[in-house]
């Protein structure tokens, strides 16, 4: 079901809003809080246990035409009401109603089938009162057009969607999450996020695994005085909460051996990007990025992770005597707001060794050589087709924009206008440039895992040496990626990863494959409709 911003704010009874706000640069600014939680009702750093999310089995397990194993799931959005602060329950809307939703972790070449049923409200319970139109984007899966959470392929309360995920792509961190249009920021901030993991022999032969295998979804959060979250992008600029949350707990305290564990990091933030470091001053040992295990593993004492962007990491705890706090801390980046407690992540305490932990060969090993793959080895030289694109705000009143288009004109083309138009498996060079003044930009590519190349000429990064799909464009940086298209043809997205920017409106699409006018057999909206769910609860 195609829909603009203002025919979903009309369907949720309501006009047209937002239009003629001004969005006023910010710098890095440091405050007491944001929330108007009492001291009493405010959480404190290091006073919760961490928690791991759920994992979601599935219902049942059959066989696909092809002899492919195929796992199936039931997702349903709900309304619930969640335990965040140590004395008020707090309002979310979830997958199967917790946050995070919960983990769908399996092995390379299992398919996967998601039934995603939307038992939302009609509208949202706060803010702008939005209908609840949604659509599940699974950040980082090679994904036909239609199972993609194109933005405007919306489920409304009472249907359902059947999603199908290939899961072919080597072992990587990857999430899913609501990307319904012009409301995306909104919903995920709500709690329509879940992280999903895909194992291959590679990684299970490498890299920790089961109780030291950890899923971290970290974002933040601001509360209003009754404990409902509270709402501001300070007229679309980003939202930045005062509570860091980690699997939903305010700065969770972690118990740990004296051993090396694998940290899986999504940054579900909204807008908010971290600089991640451990108070004992000993390195991170990165091994993974969006897409998959790095070439080598890149060891540093810091690191700057844009919201979207997933890294794994290792963390040797063997160094430690029991009875020893290491502080996760966050170091912060330009154009964050800064409060208090922001400063801190989560703390891991360690204790005694159980017996037999030494049999486990990986529980002092950090590899060095990891894993190729396909991206990593793209050049330059390869490349067909280079284009240019810059992220922008075109003045303070105008919305934001890639070259200068925004979505609502690609709605107005009938989903014909398009950025980029690569042939299928064929290889593009993209260079991405912010001359946006005071803010950064996490561009997300939908299909693709690509390289990074360079940033403002030089190398870049250590910890994004690897196969990626998001790229952090900081404050006058240009960056260069180069990327295969396919294995898909079709239309899919790009956009910032900071979610007010993409709900206003910074988005774009490309065509793989396929000429304007083209017929479209994989149409993103009418190839897989929603369908009504008149299934019980």
């Amino acid at each position: 079901m195609s829909v603009s911003r203002r025919k979903l704010l009309q369907w949720g009874g309501l006009g047209v809003v937002g239009a003629g706000l001004v969005t006023v640069p910010i710098s890095t600014v440091s405050a007491k809080a944001a929330s108007q939680l009492s001291s009493r009702d405010m959480p404190k750093p290091f006073q919760a246990a961490f928690r791991r999310p759920p994992t979601l089995a599935p219902d049942s397990v059959t066989t696909d035409s092809d002899g492919a194993t195929v796992n199936n799931y039931t997702l349903a959005m709900r309304q619930a009401s969640a335990q965040i602060l140590p004395t008020r329950k707090t309002g979310i809307l979830g997958y199967n109603g917790t946050f995070p939703g919960p983990t769908i972790e399996l092995e390379q070449g299992t398919k996967a089938v998601v039934h995603m049923r939307n038992r939302l409200p009609k509208n949202h319970p706060q803010w702008t009162k939005h209908l609840l139109a949604t659509s599940t984007h699974l950040h980082g899966s090679a994904t036909l057009p239609q199972y993609d959470g194109y933005a405007n392929d919306v489920t409304l309360p009472g249907f359902a969607k059947t999603y199908q995920y290939p899961n072919f792509q080597p072992a990587r961190t990857i999430w899913y999450h609501d990307h319904g249009v012009h409301f995306t920021a909104q919903n995920v901030y709500s709690g329509l996020a879940g992280m999903y993991i895909i194992h291959d022999p590679v990684e299970r032969e490498l890299l920790p695994q089961g109780e030291f295998d950890v899923p971290l979804v970290v974002n933040d959060a601001m509360f209003a005085a009754d404990g409902s979250l509270a709402y501001d992008d300070r007229d679309h600029s980003g939202l930045w909460g005062d509570v860091i949350l980690v699997n939903g707990v305010p700065w969770p305290v972690m118990k740990v051996q004296p051993r090396v564990y694998r940290f899986r990091v999504l940054n579900a933030s909204i807008s908010r990007s971290y600089k991640f470091a451990l108070s004992s001053g000993q390195p991170l040992h990165l091994v993974g990025t969006d897409g998959g295990l790095m070439p080598a593993t890149q060891s540093v004492a810091n690191y700057r992770h844009g919201m979207a962007e997933r890294y794994e990491v290792l963390i040797d705890f063997s160094k430690y005597k029991p009875g020893t706090r290491v502080e996760l801390k966050n170091l912060s980046a330009t154009n964050n707001r800064d409060y208090d407690f922001t400063g801190k992540v989560m703390a891991f305490d360690v204790v005694a060794a159980p017996v037999g932990m030494k049999d486990d060969p990986k529980w002092n090993r950090i590899p060095t050589t990891l894993a190729d793959s396909e991206p990593m080895h793209l050049t330059k030289d390869d490349a067909e087709e280079k284009r240019y694109f810059r992220v922008e705000k075109n003045g303070l009143v105008e919305p934001w924009t890639i070259n200068g288009v925004t979505w609502e004109e690609v709605i107005a083309s009938n989903f014909k206008l398009a950025h980029a138009d690569p042939k299928l498996n064929s290889v593009e060079l993209w260079t991405i440039e912010n001359k946006s003044g005071g803010w950064f930009h996490p561009v997300h590519i939908h299909l693709v895992d690509f390289r990074v190349l360079s940033r403002n000429g030089k190398a870049p990064f250590a910890w994004e040496r690897g196969p990626k799909d998001v790229v952090y464009i900081g404050e006058g940086e240009k960056v260069d990626v180069v990327m295969r298209f396919g294995p898909h043809q079709g239309r899919y997205m790009v956009h910032c990863h900071n979610l007010p920017h993409e709900d206003h409106s910074m988005m774009f699409q490309f065509r793989v494959g396929l000429g304007e006018d083209d017929d479209d057999p994989w149409d993103p909206i009418n190839a897989a409709p929603a369908e009504f769910d008149d299934a019980p609860d």
